[in-house]
């Protein structure tokens, strides 16, 4: 199982702030994405991170998700 956290408007929108997933590896990101329903909306407006590393939704590079990982989906970073 992987921990999904959900920040600002995917939060507002999963319901959650986060739950738990569980998915077979290795596993692309976009794979990942369609497993986190209800955030479609977002897809081109949020990123990634896993373990603390950004990844691209349309990264087709295969991912290695380790029980206990923490998937983060991060809204748009501003800069100031």
């Amino acid at each position: 199982m992987v921990c999904v956290l959900y920040f600002a408007k995917s939060a507002e929108l999963s319901g959650v702030r986060e739950e738990l997933l569980q998915v077979d590896t290795p596993i692309n990101s976009q794979d990942l994405w369609t497993r986190l329903l209800g955030l479609r909306v977002l897809q081109g407006h949020v990123v990634l991170a896993v373990r603390h590393q950004y990844v691209a939704i349309d990264d087709q590079e295969a991912l290695t998700l380790r029980d206990g990982d923490e998937v983060a989906v991060v809204p748009p970073l501003s800069g100031g």
